[in-house]
């Protein structure tokens, strides 16, 4: 089982609907997918049409006192299901707090379902607290969307930082320009930077599109009902670009 957590330290860069619509074209490669809506706000949720609220209660499910299994929920869409939101998940750091071992509590949770799913995409809450740190430790890459502005660019450095003072590869951070808007100066240089940008960024970028706020009418993936515009597009380009690289990382992992 991959688990790609979609993270960012800045809210508003679209980060759900990346983790949406990777989601989606997971499962709908043949995948058996889920997405995990880690945020309380729950927006991935109401991409679903899933009231979040976590069958069982947030803390039981999580503490593994309930079978996580049954806190699943599916989707419209074939292969996709839903592990969904639960506003309980703001108290997460102290949750995990008062674990023995708070960062590896989420892996331990996950390790529950790697029998039942190819790929987990989680949709994490703007933190660095100890809920991070545990998703940082479950993931296998974490994918930053990222704005190309200069605040955001910042915000990036700083997660640089924190992974250096920890002691994270950097490989396994992967970031992509996001809400891309080519007519602005300053985000035309920025995307053009190489050897300054904190980590190497993907070379997919998801332009600022109307069709991706649009989700929230049709309550659903681009790719369910703007397939062919750009940010359709954009994000099936993510989707291979990120397949391809875990491809390669297996493959490499297995000759050595």
């Amino acid at each position: 089982m991959t688990v790609v957590a979609c993270y960012s330290l800045k809210g508003g860069v679209g980060k759900t609907a990346a983790a949406v619509n990777l989601a989606y074209l997971s499962g709908r490669e043949g995948a058996r997918t889920l997405v995990w809506d880690l945020d309380p706000q729950g927006s991935a949720s109401f991409y679903f049409r899933v009231k979040p609220k976590m069958r069982g209660g947030f803390q039981r499910v999580i503490r593994r006192k309930k079978d996580p299994r049954r806190a699943i929920r599916g989707t419209d869409f074939q292969g996709l299901d839903l592990l969904p939101a639960d506003f309980a998940a703001r108290n997460l750091d102290l949750l995990l707090d008062r674990s023995r071992r708070p960062k590896r509590e989420l892996s331990r949770f996950l390790r529950a379902l790697r029998k039942e799913y190819d790929r987990v995409f989680i949709d994490c809450t703007p933190s660095i607290g100890l809920g991070a740190e545990g998703v940082f430790r479950a993931a296998d890459v974490l994918v930053v969307p990222t704005i190309p502005t200069t605040l955001s660019m910042e915000t990036l450095d700083r997660l640089k930082k924190h992974f250096r003072s920890k002691k994270r590869r950097p490989g396994a951070v992967w970031p992509f320009f996001s809400m891309v808007d080519s007519r602005k100066t300053l985000h035309r240089d920025i995307c053009e930077r190489d050897g300054s940008l904190p980590f190497k960024f993907l070379e997919s970028r998801i332009p600022y599109s109307s069709d991706v706020e649009r989700m929230g009418v049709h309550r659903a993936p681009v790719q369910t009902f703007a397939a062919a515009s750009a940010a359709g597009q954009a994000y099936r380009s993510l989707a291979d670009e990120i397949a391809g690289r875990l491809s390669k990382g297996r493959k490499a992992e297995s000759a050595a």
